[in-house]
């Protein structure tokens, strides 16, 4: 099992530690409802060092890239960053991702930890057409995600270079802490605000110090997995292997948005997903509250009024901000709109539920 260079850190702070997609992580310290108030209200810092980074460089950088990403990377320029997916040739998902644009002959793949070699692979496959340079910095880079409103005031003590007025989905690469060549993009998976900063794994625990004691005055705390699930679900965040998969296109789980059918943009599969979109899906992914006391988790039925099942759940917990039981799931087209009554069947007993608009948390 892998760990990232915070372990020891993590361990002298109290969290406790479990594994997690092949790393062994913190999944709480304190507790996961003050852990995600307190990313709600204040700030917190997670690491986030077991996510994957991938450069994709040349010539035919872009051309690659445009051709695996749902998203049409064609908008972007210097300094931006964009959420997209890549579409495997079945009309599933091989993995979601952020694209960093530093030109056209240079980019950034942020995958998720548990999909880096299969993204790997999966690049490396269809860039046989292409010939680009694909390098794997994984195992050399570390990230940090400082996460809440307070975030940015508490980090710009630590940079010469103004980011508290950063767009959203923007990244500068800069001197942090004193460690040169930073990259800071105001990108998060909790809806809270704030950063996520990468940097080698050589300077982590002088930046992660650096952090802490910066948000000091704000009250900053160390943040497990656990409450990162919780904010990223209020928010109505997929998770892949949850929510979308291999088997999961992006028009069905409400993607639509990062699937881009512009002229120029040939990615992957993009004619059957075209004619999905056409022609309409038949399963939806939505989100849901519980109006009975339960809590709905992953895999539970998803039931109409006639006790047909109609669908499962991808995910669910108990919201610390709204302090109620929320989820998503996926369920038949016509019982997809927002106010529809559903029912939730949680060991053998059915529990009443209603399809609400996403996110949850506003």
């Amino acid at each position: 099992m892998k760990t990232t260079v915070f372990k020891e850190k993590h361990e002298a702070m109290g969290a406790k530690m479990v594994p997690f997609a092949g790393f062994y992580m913190p999944v709480q310290f304190e507790g996961v409802t003050a852990e995600h108030l307190t990313v709600r209200e204040k700030l917190g810092v997670f690491d986030v060092s077991h996510m994957g980074e991938i450069w994709v460089e040349g010539p035919m950088a872009f051309d690659l890239v445009q051709k695996v990403s749902s998203n049409d990377i064609a908008v972007l320029n210097e300094g931006k960053v964009q959420y997209t997916c890549f579409p495997n040739d079945k009309g599933g998902i091989v993995d979601d991702f952020l694209v960093y644009h530093f030109s056209k002959e240079k980019y950034l793949l942020v995958v998720n930890a548990s999909n880096i070699e299969k993204d790997f692979n999966w690049l490396t496959e269809q860039n046989k057409t292409f010939g680009a340079s694909l390098t794997n910095k994984s195992d050399e880079t570390g990230q940090l995600a400082i996460q809440g409103p307070l975030a940015l005031k508490a980090m710009q003590k630590l940079t010469s270079e103004p980011i508290e007025d950063m767009p959203f989905y923007t990244y500068k690469i800069l001197e942090f802490a004193g460690i040169k060549d930073v990259l800071l993009s105001t990108t998060g998976y909790t809806g809270a605000g704030g950063c996520e900063i990468y940097f080698n794994n050589t300077d982590g625990l002088k930046i992660y110090e650096a952090v802490l004691e910066a948000g000091n005055e704000f009250d900053i705390k160390p943040i497990g997995l656990a409450a990162r699930d919780t904010l990223r679900l209020e928010m109505g965040y997929c998770l892949y292997g949850n929510d979308i998969n291999d088997e999961t296109s992006p028009l069905e789980a409400a993607l639509g948005w990062i699937t881009r059918f512009t002229d120029g943009n040939s990615f992957v599969n993009r004619e059957a997903l075209e004619k999905q979109k056409k022609d309409g899906v038949k399963k939806l992914l939505v989100g849901f509250e519980l109006i009975e006391k339960g809590i709905a988790r992953q895999h539970y039925p998803i039931l109409n009024s006639d006790s047909q099942q109609i669908g499962e759940v991808t995910s669910g917990t108990m919201s610390p901000s709204l302090k109620k039981a929320i989820g998503m799931g996926y369920v038949t087209k016509e019982f997809s709109t927002p106010g529809t009554e559903i029912f939730i069947e949680i060991r053998g007993k059915t529990f009443k539920a209603i399809i609400v608009k996403r996110p949850f948390y506003k």
